[in-house]
């Protein structure tokens, strides 16, 4: 039986993300959201204040912090798990200093300044690789060919670097990156995922994957941002199946719903 991932609601305070800017901006939008996410089924708020796709714009890290002031100790001192999704390390280190418990960053952590506060930390590190290197995604080809030989190495290099000062392995969560992240061609996000079993394979460690609304998933199946669950939910729950732990996802609701139906459909094992 497939085991249960940990779910990460989605909740961007932004002004341009790509399917929900300015919707939760303000703090008393994005509290009730967080609180409809958990009532939904997440297990964690990702919760991110600055955009990542190619034609967002720069935030900068004392915006980030004044938007995550108005929520993050509300949701700590609630008991609701939380994750700051974010690549400036000033804003890693007051997400620290607020006690969350996940660090997302696009960037895979590549600021070696905070590398002892991080390795004091107890938050789990979730180490994203994407093409772009630094910064926001880009627009770029990546051949399809190349895609995995990039992922491994980006990997085999981080994990080194955080493992000699003393990060305890067992806190790190592997992302490969989707969508922009990987390239331009759908159908090198649709390779990244089909063979998602080697990275666990290659490194012994959890991975999440993050396809909701994904770019790649649009250009598809023709759909816009508004009418892509469907697709998003058939390419999670492939995720699941191919032994994904942890799903980021707008819609945790409809996730659990079809892990539930899919555990009851399955043989009971004596």
């Amino acid at each position: 039986m497939t085991a249960s991932p940990t779910l990460f609601g989605i909740l961007n305070v932004t002004a341009d993300s790509f399917s929900d800017g300015g919707k939760y901006l303000e703090p008393d939008a994005a509290l009730a959201h967080a609180r409809a996410l958990m009532a939904q089924g997440a297990d964690v708020i990702d919760l991110g204040a600055a955009s990542s796709h190619p034609d967002s714009a720069d935030v900068g890290a004392a915006e980030e912090i004044v938007r995550l002031a108005r929520i993050v100790p509300q949701l700590v001192q609630a008991g609701i798990p939380v994750s700051v999704d974010s690549f400036e390390p000033d804003v890693q280190l007051w997400a620290l200093g607020q006690g969350v418990q996940y660090l997302n960053d696009i960037q895979g952590f590549p600021h070696p300044e905070i590398y002892p506060a991080l390795a004091s930390a107890s938050a789990r590190l979730i180490i994203m690789h994407g093409v772009q290197g630094r910064g926001r995604a880009r627009r770029q080809d990546v051949p399809v060919d190349q895609i995995w030989d990039r992922i491994f190495k980006f990997f085999d290099e981080r994990l080194e670097e955080l493992a000699a000062v003393g990060i305890a392995r067992e806190r790190l969560v592997l992302d490969p990156g989707m969508g922009f992240f990987l390239g331009t061609d759908p159908e090198v996000s649709l390779e990244v995922l089909r063979h998602i079993g080697r990275l666990e394979a290659r490194y012994d460690l959890p991975v999440l994957i993050s396809v909701s609304r994904k770019s790649f998933l649009r250009a598809m199946t023709g759909r816009d941002v508004a009418d892509i669950g469907p697709a998003t939910l058939a390419a999670e729950m492939f995720a699941v199946l191919a032994g994904a732990g942890y799903i980021r996802t707008h819609a945790p609701g409809a996730l659990k719903d079809a892990l539930a139906v899919d555990a009851a459909l399955r043989p009971k094992t004596r």
